[in-house]
């Protein structure tokens, strides 16, 4: 599924949620495009310290983390079904 954000001067973001089929297969380089600094440097050491078996843990985890650091930025949903699926999937009460 997918979602809208708006963050509050304006820019709008769209983020998955579920599984990540993108950082299964290109690890750091997901967060890394996303712009995403912490979770790029994390997926790095991780994987370079477990030869990339953690991309195999992070693909199902990593669009939670993201759109969690997303809302926690201030960034709110841009529509009425980005909100819905928010709170179908308890990102927000």
């Amino acid at each position: 599924m997918l979602v809208a954000l708006v963050s509050p001067i304006g820019l709008i973001k769209y983020a998955k949620i579920g599984f990540s089929w993108t950082t299964f297969f290109f690890g750091f380089l997901v967060p890394l495009l996303r712009g995403d600094a912490k979770w790029t440097i994390v997926l790095l050491l991780t994987g370079i310290s477990t030869m990339s078996l953690s991309n195999f843990i992070f693909c199902f985890f990593y669009n939670k983390f993201y759109l969690s650091d997303l809302l926690e930025k201030g960034y709110v949903a841009a529509d009425d079904l980005s909100e819905a699926i928010l709170r179908e999937k308890g990102f927000i009460i």
